[in-house]
């Protein structure tokens, strides 16, 4: 947090609302990023963002200032949608109508060259989706957040060596469900057939290997974004709705 920051927030705790939805402008890109990856529905996302800052408004005097702000951020809307994900009871509730002081802005319509991409990001959206929420939330906070280890484990409230525990088996768990994805559609042969049988399952099990080679060799985002990006560029393609 930057002194200007550091000063709508001081201003926030003063009551000053105005200081607040500064402090909202600054902040909702991210949470967004995380709202959605987490849930996987933009409508919800929105709602859970919002309700994240108002949330943060209601226990700002909460705020602990040894922790960067939007780790504390990150924490309110990692929780939030834990418990949606628990509960997938989606109410929605429109922003014009939403007791919210502050509301996040609209996007633009996306340029029609970026409708491959988000249909990709999509589809890799999907494979997120079938993740726990364990690895889910430490693979969204590093990889489209770009958070340190430390601040996913300030998020999660776990140790630093969980966090990479976690992420080394949700990268595992990714790289067999994008495999999965990617195998053509066929006929499986028949139970008479035993050589086709052993050759197709060696076949499957060659190419979630190689995927998985792919993501432990190209280990972890650096500070330039290459990495693991690199070895899966679907992964971090321009989303639909808001291109996080």
């Amino acid at each position: 947090m930057n002194e200007q920051e550091q000063a709508w927030l001081e201003r926030a705790l003063t009551g000053e609302q105005a200081a607040f939805g500064l402090l909202v402008e600054t902040y909702q890109r991210p949470v967004l990023a995380l709202t959605y990856r987490m849930l996987g529905d933009w409508s919800e996302a929105e709602d859970a963002a919002q309700e994240t800052f108002l949330r943060a408004y209601s226990r700002l005097h909460q705020y602990n200032p040894k922790h960067k702000f939007s780790t504390w951020l990150f924490s309110i809307a990692n929780n939030h949608c834990i418990d949606r994900l628990r509960k997938r009871r989606v109410q929605f509730v429109g922003l014009d109508d939403s007791p919210a002081v502050f509301s996040l802005e609209g996007e633009s319509d996306r340029p029609e060259q970026e409708a491959l991409a988000a249909e990709q990001a999509e589809e890799m959206q999907a494979l997120v989706n079938q993740l726990e929420p364990e690895y889910r939330t430490p693979l969204v906070l590093r990889y489209w957040n770009e958070c340190s280890y430390q601040e996913i484990a300030d998020v999660m409230e776990i140790s630093v060596a969980a966090v990479k525990s976690r992420l080394f088996r949700a990268r595992k768990q990714l790289a067999a469900l994008y495999v999965e994805a990617q195998l053509p559609h066929r006929v499986e042969p028949a139970p008479t057939d035993p050589d086709l049988k052993r050759g197709a399952n060696r076949g499957r099990a060659d190419a979630e290997d190689e995927a998985a080679h792919r993501f432990d060799a190209a280990g972890d985002i650096t500070e330039t974004g290459e990495g693991w990006a690199a070895a899966l560029p679907l992964l971090l393609a321009p989303s639909g709705g808001a291109g996080l």
